[in-house]
């Protein structure tokens, strides 16, 4: 067990996130995966290529950035020494993995223009952290999409790296952001990335079967009425195009008392995504405060049980 130095990681995160002072003279870890994934995709992914080889192709992308990114970090683990100070050196070199303050900042970011009524910052700041159009986007829309994201997010970006890390160490934790991160970049279903990428969306779906459902527990749990996020959840997570990240969604819309998901524009297409919580309300301003509160809640439940386990 690892949750010792996973609380280290989450402290650091919420403390000083990952400074721009940082980032100006070394970039962050997540770039250089996505440096990595970029190059491969540019050498391996032809358009000339048949289905199955670029399939083929897709899976060895997954085996060298995966594999290697795990490979490095047993080699660090390796030379660490033992005791509390290992754990808090791994619990450093875990730090950047866990994006929870980042996630919060981005999400609030959001929040503030729409207290104002300034509905234009409001999607300029919701285009940041959705694919969807956001001049398409009222109010109550901008709301629905920033929840959704800080819902499906705080499994991707915070929970599932930690549950890994505390199986797994410095490479479980790794591992399972190189996965993800190949995920977002080459796991869609365009015709360029729907062979080359169906191997990092396949496993990435497999390492977040039990974070996702996990999180969605943890936001009901929180919740001012946990068995209503624990029913909406159970009934309306299986409506999601996504096999997980329905779990946490649904959860915050039955603990939130609002309704989630929906129709959504991606530039000339509409998405007729059913309804979360159908015939609850519109989310509203209030409700995004309500949503980041669920989440510092949350978050601080979460470290708690990393506590414990760490004393354990």
């Amino acid at each position: 067990m690892f949750a010792g130095a996973m609380l280290v990681a989450v402290v650091m995160d919420a403390v000083i996130g990952w400074p721009a002072l940082l980032f100006a003279a070394i970039g962050h870890p997540v770039t250089w995966l996505g440096a990595a994934i970029t190059a491969l995709d540019r050498t391996l992914n032809r358009d000339t290529d048949p289905a199955m080889r670029r399939r083929l192709s897709g899976v060895a992308v997954v085996v060298v950035v995966a594999g290697g990114t795990a490979l490095v970090a047993v080699l660090l683990v390796w030379f660490m020494p033992q005791g509390w100070v290992g754990s808090v050196l791994t619990g450093i070199l875990a730090w950047p993995f866990v994006a929870m303050r980042s996630l919060h900042d981005h999400v609030a970011a959001v929040e503030r223009p729409l207290i104002h009524g300034d509905i234009a910052g409001a999607r300029g700041a919701v285009a940041m952290i959705v694919g969807r159009d956001p001049d398409r986007l009222d109010a109550p829309g901008v709301v629905r999409a920033a929840l959704e994201s800080l819902a499906e997010n705080t499994s991707d970006g915070v929970v599932a790296p930690l549950f890994w890390g505390v199986l797994l160490g410095l490479p479980g934790i790794a591992a399972y952001k190189a996965i993800n991160t190949m995920d977002s970049m080459i796991g869609h279903k365009s015709p360029r990335f729907c062979d080359f990428g169906w191997a990092a969306a396949r496993l990435d779906d497999l390492v977040n079967l039990a974070p996702a459902r996990l999180t969605g527990v943890l936001f009901a749990a929180v919740a001012h009425y946990p068995s209503a996020a624990l029913r909406v959840m159970w009934r309306d997570a299986g409506k999601h195009r996504s096999p997980n990240a329905g779990w946490p969604e649904a959860a915050m819309a039955g603990g939130l008392g609002i309704r989630l998901s929906g129709p959504r524009a991606y530039g000339a297409e509409i998405s007729a995504e059913p309804w979360v919580n159908d015939g609850a309300p519109d989310p509203d301003v209030i409700d995004m405060a309500h949503g980041l509160h669920l989440f510092r809640i949350a978050m601080a439940g979460l470290a708690a049980v990393l506590a414990i386990a760490a004393l354990i």
